[in-house]
């Protein structure tokens, strides 16, 4: 809608990790703050898929997308830069505009995981030669960039050697492009970049969030509906994997990232997640942890600040896919009643607690209501023994 448009364009690279197109910018608040919002298929596995299944687009909707090809991923990071000339302030208005009309003023890239691996290589080795966007949105970024040819070859986790090789952090973002550059870790990605961590400057922002992981339980419950929307076939879904979800800190950030490439003032600086100083070296960073198991430092979201389980980046197995969901140990009936007063007592002080989220800038007021009925519903769960 032309009249709610806040003149930002969204472009995210889309991560094909589960051998699919994946939009990772699906968040509400796009739409509620006036974001367009620009998904662009720039891997081959996007358009071919892995096998067996092999559900890229070109299988997916034959009609429509079987004269579609990328190669290689060689070429991911131009049809990335295409991709912003077309919709960008200065894009050819002669023949059919992608954004019909509107008056783009500002382009942000944004990108997660696999797709934000590639957003660091762009930043580091395109971005100074190809100055087409205004600020770059990393999340849950493992502080590795990818290679810039890679010839045929397609990233597949799932079969992949020394795949938990790729989640651990070995460069530097440049800081001279003079464009916001935002970095929204889980605490999984903290540990990941421990050996890279760049601290805050006029141009980088990066955000740590104790308690959460790279997927969540209700993460993955958005996505499997997606998916059998789509009619696609997805790995199941793991059991007791960590359940807070990262949406409600990149909602935040996406509010803020508008407001610094607009205005220029930049995110607020959060703590960093704390770790231990007298870790053996040759080891992974290891996080320091409360009486409850919960990382300390960064960003406190309400379910770690008035807690009713132990959620970590702590993997469940050694499997790649458990170590990217982490897990969630719920607390047991006699606990909960020996940490809070009722369930009053809970509500009050997760409310507080997500309230002073808020005034920190790392969570919005829209999120709040629903932050307070999963609450509640977990504390009923917990004393209904389910």
């Amino acid at each position: 809608d032309a009249a709610k448009f806040n003149g930002t364009v969204i472009v995210t690279w889309n991560n094909v990790t589960a051998g699919h197109d994946l939009f990772s910018a699906g968040s509400p608040v796009i739409f509620q703050e006036g974001f367009a919002l620009v998904c662009v298929t720039t891997q081959k596995a996007g358009v071919v898929g892995l096998p067996p299944l092999n559900q890229g687009l070109e299988n997916w909707d034959p009609e429509r997308y079987s004269g579609l090809v990328i190669s290689s991923d060689d070429y991911s990071f131009d049809v990335f830069t295409q991709a912003a000339r077309a919709i960008g302030p200065e894009r050819d208005l002669s023949g059919v505009d992608p954004m019909m009309g509107l008056s783009v003023k500002r382009v942000m890239a944004q990108g997660a995981s696999q797709s934000a691996g590639r957003l660091s290589t762009y930043i580091n080795a395109i971005a100074p030669l190809e100055k087409v966007f205004d600020g770059f949105m990393l999340t849950i970024y493992f502080g590795r960039g990818t290679a810039l040819e890679v010839g045929d070859a397609v990233l597949n986790i799932g079969t992949a050697q020394n795949s938990q090789a790729r989640l651990t952090g070995s460069n530097l973002l440049r800081d001279d492009l003079a464009v916001p550059i935002f970095v929204v870790n889980s605490e999984l990605e903290a540990i990941a970049c421990f050996g890279v961590r760049q601290e805050n400057t006029d141009t980088l922002r990066v955000w740590e969030s104790a308690g959460t992981c790279h997927v969540s339980q209700q993460g993955r419950d958005v996505r499997q509906k997606l998916t059998d929307r789509d009619q696609l076939v997805s790995r199941p879904a793991e059991t007791g994997i960590n359940a807070i979800p990262m949406n409600p800190i990149f909602e935040a950030a996406y509010h803020h990232m508008h407001v610094w490439m607009k205005d220029g003032i930049a995110p607020p600086v959060t703590p960093q997640i704390i770790f231990v100083s007298d870790a053996e070296e040759g080891k992974s960073a290891e996080v320091e942890r409360d009486e409850h198991g919960i990382a300390k430092g960064g960003i406190r979201l309400p379910q770690v600040e008035a807690p009713l389980a132990t959620n970590s980046a702590i993997p469940l197995s050694e499997t790649i896919f458990a170590v990217l969901g982490g897990s969630n140990h719920p607390f047991d009936l006699e606990k909960v009643d020996g940490l809070y007063d009722g369930r009053q007592d809970f509500m009050n002080k997760f409310k507080n607690a997500a309230e002073r989220a808020v005034g920190n800038g790392v969570l919005l007021q829209y999120d709040l209501e629903l932050l307070l009925i999963e609450a509640g519903d977990t504390w009923d769960a917990i004393h209904a023994g389910s």
